[in-house]
């Protein structure tokens, strides 16, 4: 439990501050409903996040610990502060041409219009979101080094086939499936989106393979050698990706912005820790198919958030879709140890 000491103490605190916040405005009844949401808020972004902490952790697992703490401390302000709130904010700065102090007093004085300029603009960022999340499967998917297969009669086929070029084309056609669904007056900037997910999902994965060609280079860093840059700013994105559908789902349950970021936050944290939980407990290496599962999840989650520029998705079906693959996987992974530890016990009950 030690791993997850910091997110039960920030729990805490913000927790507090969910019911002093509700309690100042609206008394007693403001305090228990405050508490109540915020909870809720916090349970719903660990539900849709627990994929992407699979794929933090596998990714942190190749690198050293300075850069595994520096993502853990400096990368969780960012996703709290900078993918749950800034970002949320800068959106709709960009739609109202407004400064963003003053979409910050629409958030709290008129969280109403705040959240209708918000979802207005869900097509664009989805088309976004889904682009760098449908890479970031697909590349999994057809990666030809790895050995252990999930679906072997699938995955190796497709391994065997697939390529980086392969699968930017069906990212661009599923771009343009989903600019298709959109009406002409939003078709452009639906197209723009997307393509520009795609475009820095490829300008961070030559940024981090063209330091990784540099390791042994004595010319460059320790640290830089190491790749990790690319791989922060990798790690930065794909949580972007995943929260702003955990900020527009969070629109659904209450306009307040506060409570919103406090109930992120408090789910981001635990995020956090799972994903500390999964490095250092090597719980990839024992339960070796929840890797797999988690980008599974993770694409689900692309075609969804495709499908949701037109089509309203609930929050609790993206959720328990990516929950399925997770359990499935982690119930795959146990039937896989069991079934290498029944060879063993009858390889070493063979006569020498």
């Amino acid at each position: 439990m030690r791993h997850f000491r910091w997110s039960f103490v920030v729990t805490a605190v913000l927790m507090v501050l969910a019911g002093w916040w509700g309690y100042a405005h609206r008394g007693w009844p403001g305090l228990l409903q405050a508490l109540w949401i915020t909870a809720i808020l916090g349970v719903l972004e660990v539900s849709l996040s627990f994929d992407n902490a699979v794929v933090n952790a596998s990714v942190l697992k190749h690198w050293n610990e300075f850069w595994r703490k520096l993502f853990l401390t400096v990368g969780i302000l960012v996703a709290v502060f900078g993918m749950r709130l800034l970002f949320p904010l800068v959106i709709v700065a960009a739609a109202t041409g407004l400064g963003l102090p003053d979409v910050w007093h629409m958030a709290l004085d008129n969280p109403a219009e705040y959240s209708r300029n918000l979802t207005a603009h869900h097509a664009e960022v989805a088309a976004f979101g889904g682009a760098f999340l449908m890479l970031v499967f697909l590349n999994f998917l057809f990666d030809e080094e790895k050995e252990l297969h999930w679906f072997d009669w699938f995955e190796a086929k497709v391994g065997k086939y697939g390529t980086e070029g392969l699968a930017v084309l069906l990212t661009l056609l599923c771009v343009v499936g989903a600019m298709r669904l959109m009406p002409e007056a939003r078709k452009l900037a639906v197209l723009i989106a997307g393509v520009t997910g795609v475009l820095i999902y490829i300008a961070v994965k030559w940024l981090s393979n063209l330091l990784e060609a540099k390791e042994h280079d004595p010319s460059v860093g320790a640290i830089i050698s190491q790749g990790s840059i690319g791989g922060f700013l990798y790690l930065e994105v794909l949580d972007a990706s995943f929260s702003f559908d955990g900020v527009i789902g969070a629109f659904a349950i209450t306009n307040d912005v506060v409570i919103i970021m406090l109930g992120l936050a408090i789910g981001a944290m635990f995020v956090r820790s799972m994903t500390v939980f999964l490095v250092y407990k090597g719980t990839l290496q024992e339960f070796v198919y929840l890797e797999h599962g988690a980008h599974y999840a993770i694409g689900i989650l692309a075609l969804i958030m495709f499908a949701s520029v037109h089509y309203h998705i609930p929050e609790w079906f993206t959720g328990l879709s990516g929950l399925a693959f997770i359990l499935v996987s982690l119930w795959s992974s146990i039937r896989h140890r069991r079934r290498l530890a029944a060879e063993e016990v009858t390889a070493a009950s063979q006569p020498g």
